[in-house]
């Protein structure tokens, strides 16, 4: 391991300024300078040869190990870790490649079979109203009167995003500084959290049961004053256990008296099989309601839908202006036809049917083992394990496979994930058996006979 000293540290940095230290210390990580798995000198020792304060060595530090180029801090001593300078999705990138053997139960995907035709959609869309203009468009009329009607509240305005996480990012980024506490329904997608710890935002998490996040939980954090809650309204996309409506008007009334961001991610959409439901009637000026459409109609429209205030809305498409100005016209006239087209209806319908079927089957033949799962609704099923490590390996080594349940929260939940979306009727027996031998209790090697 290559220890670089201070004086040699020094020497390399001329700009003294935070943002300085930080490009010039990534410089010589991307030109080989510092080579992955050498060792900095110390914070206090490196401030001092430089002539800087340990609190600007230390916010340059910090930016360095949000883009993994740095690692570890304090006694154990700072290492180059990587050279690249982007920040990745840690969570979702930690997701394994799998063998052509392998059952893979890691995705909490779609049926193929169940997602509906899109060429009469896309011809459609061919048609959209002011179809290439550069004149930046929130949402077609044809989209916005299409899902107005069953909106779960009179929204001021509607946006069309690139997809559900699209729009969480931008509302997220336009409306939250950097660094805030922000409150989060746990467990809770990958994606989210990447997006919080990649602004550095300090996570919070409200923890959830069988109605939905607990109400206890959320007054808990509140003391924090977080600058967002984000949740989801309808069903989970992790556990599919539904948050009912008098689950909703409890979270409410603890928001009550509070200034927090709401952002409701509504990720599966019509295949929830439930009416939407939101806070925004009773909070309008401050919560976000976003819709996905790639669970019912599919992931390559990459298209979902934010309402929320005229002052929100503008916020963050002012933000957006950054990178793309709009959603593609095609996309948001398919969609519409795709909402409007009854065949399309009757598809999305019988598809949420079907999954939630697939889901509460699996979580029959588990409660018949002794498994605490309720029947819920969506693309999965989270199991709760006596260890998330004996469990992954027993249904690696039976090729099944699974996301931990630490991936969807700060620490390990002791649960594991499997995506039913695609589960045939032959699978349920055979995994089910599999499952309960990775939810047992370890076997203890070292206890006596």
């Amino acid at each position: 391991m290559q220890m670089i000293s201070a004086e040699a540290m020094a020497g390399y940095l001329s700009d003294r300024s935070t943002r300085g230290i930080a490009r010039d210390t990534a410089k010589l990580v991307r030109s080989g300078t510092l080579p992955v798995g050498a060792r900095l000198p110390a914070l206090r020792e490196l401030a001092f040869v430089m002539g800087v304060s340990p609190s600007t060595l230390s916010e340059a530090w910090k930016e360095l190990r949000r883009l993994r180029v740095l690692t570890g801090r304090g006694r154990n001593g700072t290492f180059v870790s990587g050279s690249s300078l982007a920040p990745r999705p840690m969570r979702v990138g930690a997701q394994g490649h799998f063998s052509a053997g392998t059952r893979n139960f890691s995705l909490a995907t779609p049926d193929l079979d169940l997602l509906p035709q899109l060429d009469r959609a896309l011809l459609h869309g061919a048609k959209a109203e002011n179809l290439n203009s550069y004149e930046r468009v929130r949402i077609l009329p044809e989209l916005e009167a299409a899902l107005r009607a069953e909106w779960p509240f009179k929204a001021s305005e509607m946006l069309a995003t690139n997809g559900g996480y699209n729009a969480v990012y931008l509302a997220l980024h336009a409306l939250v500084p950097p660094g805030s506490v922000v409150a989060i329904e746990t467990p809770a997608s990958m994606r989210l959290l990447d997006i919080l710890e990649d602004m550095g935002a300090i996570i919070v998490p409200v923890e959830s049961d069988e109605f939905g996040p607990d109400p206890k939980a959320l007054r808990a954090v509140m003391g924090r004053n977080p600058s967002a809650f984000v949740f989801q309204p309808v069903i989970s996309s992790v556990t599919g256990h539904y948050c009912t409506a008098g689950r909703l008007q409890e979270l409410g009334d603890v928001l009550r008296d509070t200034d927090t961001l709401i952002i409701e991610d509504d990720g599966l959409g019509d295949i929830a099989i439930s009416a939407a439901q939101s806070l925004g009637d009773r909070f309008p000026d401050r919560t976000i309601h976003i819709r996905s459409f790639s669970k019912s109609y599919g992931p390559d429209l990459r298209m979902a839908v934010l309402s929320a205030s005229e002052e929100l809305v503008e916020q963050v498409q002012s933000y957006r202006a950054f990178s793309a100005g709009w959603t593609s016209r095609i996309l948001q006239a398919s969609v519409a036809w795709l909402h409007e087209d009854p065949g399309t209806q009757a598809l999305v319908s019988k598809a949420g049917k079907i999954y939630q079927e697939r889901r509460n089957k699996l979580a029959s033949e588990l409660r018949t083992r002794g498994i605490d799962v309720i029947d819920g609704g969506g693309l999965c099923l989270f199991m709760p394990v006596h260890s998330e490590t004996f469990a992954l390996i027993t249904l690696a080594a039976h090729g099944i496979s699974a996301v931990p349940g630490e991936s969807f929260s700060l620490a390990a939940s002791g649960h594991v994930r499997f995506g039913t979306g695609r589960l045939g009727s032959e699978d349920c027996k055979t995994l089910a058996d599999i499952a309960s031998l990775a939810a047992a209790e370890p076997f203890n090697m070292s206890a006596e006979p």
